[in-house]
């Protein structure tokens, strides 16, 4: 998939973005077997940023194997239901008390007594915190209310149901 490409899929999703803090993030353990965890993110434009403790087991193993995907969900009924599908390679650093974007994601479903709060107390937790970075190789936006943005086998069984 072409950077442009990709570029246009995330930006279609950019509202699902903007109101989505959580995501499922797929990728293969120490033991080779395959794995998907809930994950609070942040997308800085470039890449999605996901944090965790260093010695969390999913660090070790995106050290050895750091191809992942990525699924950003929302909606409840088909009429709303949106998802961003993303793959890529993660880039780990260790940093000094907490990442960035961990807050930032945070804030964006707290308000401001309850981001301090949890900012304190996260504070107290971690003395550093490992920076996944996901950059993108591939993205797809789904939105199940617009035909064209269906995945393209739904769009072909529509349109071969005679519906």
């Amino acid at each position: 998939m072409q950077p442009d490409d990709i570029a246009t899929e995330i930006d279609a999703a950019r509202d699902l973005l903007a109101a989505t803090a959580a995501a499922h993030l797929g990728y293969v353990a120490a033991d080779g077997t395959p794995r998907t965890v809930p994950v609070g993110f942040w997308w800085t434009g470039e890449e999605f940023v996901v944090s965790t403790a260093p010695e969390a087991p999913k660090v070790a193993a995106l050290r050895e194997r750091p191809d992942v995907a990525l699924s950003v969900e929302a909606g409840d009924t088909p009429e709303s239901a949106q998802a961003l599908s993303v793959r890529g390679r993660v880039e780990i650093t260790v940093v000094e008390g907490i990442v960035p974007e961990y807050l930032m994601a945070a804030r964006r479903t707290m308000g401001e007594e309850s981001a301090a709060d949890f900012e304190a107390h996260v504070r107290t937790v971690f003395d550093q915190q490992a920076r996944i970075a996901i950059r993108p190789t591939w993205a797809r936006f789904y939105d199940y209310s617009d035909p064209d943005r269906m995945p393209a086998f739904l769009q072909r069984l529509v349109a071969t149901s005679g519906s």
